[in-house]
């Protein structure tokens, strides 16, 4: 072989055996770095394993532990009704108003002659039962008369029969009989403790008939004025509709609730009276029997028509 060329193959041998010489350690180093890599991540599942029990230990030690306090609760938010009992009064005009303050007379005139009433009524209802146990027990009509007590309806039949008794005089009265003359007073004053009783009945009566025509006239009142303002603002949706019809309805409801206690109070209280009535009207024809017979009334002064002769 040429000497010429033999030189630059040797040199080319000599650097190829550096070269593999060199590269030799960072593949080693490469390979060890793999292989440390893979042992270093296998391990890594038995630590998740191991994580496990500390999960699990973990609820037993809040089992232990003090609750923490509940978060506190937060405020509702309270939403505004545009509609209602207060849109109606500021929306509506004198007569949305005038008609409201009507019906809210009506309703506590109505209570008030109801709990009166029944308050003069069970007064009457305890008068019958003193007299009973009180007067028919007296040795006569003057001193049951006297134990009955002042301002009482039965004190005031008594006292008039017992008046018509003792004042049978006159030239006009004579021409009466006695009989005739204190069955009239008695009646009268019977007469007059029934139309007592009467009094405040046909202002229930009155209410409980037109209460529901005045709550009606509010209604088709304030729902004229609502589809007027309806059309003039040109929306008819459902939201625009509701409100202030709904507002209108609701004097039908206030008419309504007026009207039916009315109505259920005057019957109560008709049917009541009738019973008061019965017990007054039974007393004045055994006083009446009494007095015509003359036992135990004090004897009557003779007229002065027939003293004189």
């Amino acid at each position: 072989m040429n000497p010429s060329t033999r030189l630059p193959a040797l040199i080319a041998a000599v650097l190829l055996a550096v070269a593999a010489l060199l590269a030799a350690p960072f593949a080693a180093a490469q390979a060890d770095a793999s292989k440390g890599a893979a042992t270093t991540a296998t391990p890594a599942a038995p630590a998740d394993t191991g994580a496990t029990p500390a999960t699990t230990a973990a609820p037993a030690a809040s089992t232990t532990a003090t609750p923490a306090p509940p978060p506190p609760v937060a405020d509702k938010e309270v939403v505004e009704n545009p509609y209602g009992l207060e849109a109606l009064w500021k929306g509506g005009d004198f007569v949305s108003r005038g008609t409201l303050i009507i019906l809210v007379i009506m309703s506590m005139g109505s209570w008030y002659i109801m709990f009166v009433k029944v308050w003069e009524q069970s007064k009457l209802f305890k008068q019958a039962r003193s007299v009973q146990s009180q007067f028919w027990a007296a040795s006569s009509v003057n001193d049951g008369a006297t134990k009955l007590k002042e301002g009482t309806a039965y004190r005031y039949i008594a006292d008039s029969g017992i008046k018509a008794n003792q004042h049978h005089e006159g030239k006009l009265l004579e021409q009466v009989d006695l009989n005739t003359w204190v069955t009239m007073s008695i009646q009268r004053a019977v007469d007059n403790v029934s139309s007592r009783l009467q009094d405040g009945l046909a202002f229930l009566a009155t209410v409980g008939s037109t209460a529901p025509f005045v709550g009606l006239f509010g209604t088709v009142w304030g729902i004229y004025h609502a589809l007027t303002a309806i059309g003039i603002a040109g929306q008819a949706s459902i939201d625009k509709v509701a409100g202030p019809v709904g507002e209108a309805l609701i004097m039908t409801a206030f008419g309504l609730a007026v009207a039916v206690p009315a109505v259920l109070g005057y019957n109560w209280l008709v049917r009541r009276n009738k019973v008061a009535l019965e017990q007054l009207r039974n007393f004045g024809a055994d006083l009446h029997m009494v007095l015509v017979s003359g036992g135990g009334v004090a004897a009557r002064p003779r007229p002065q028509a027939a003293a004189a002769r």
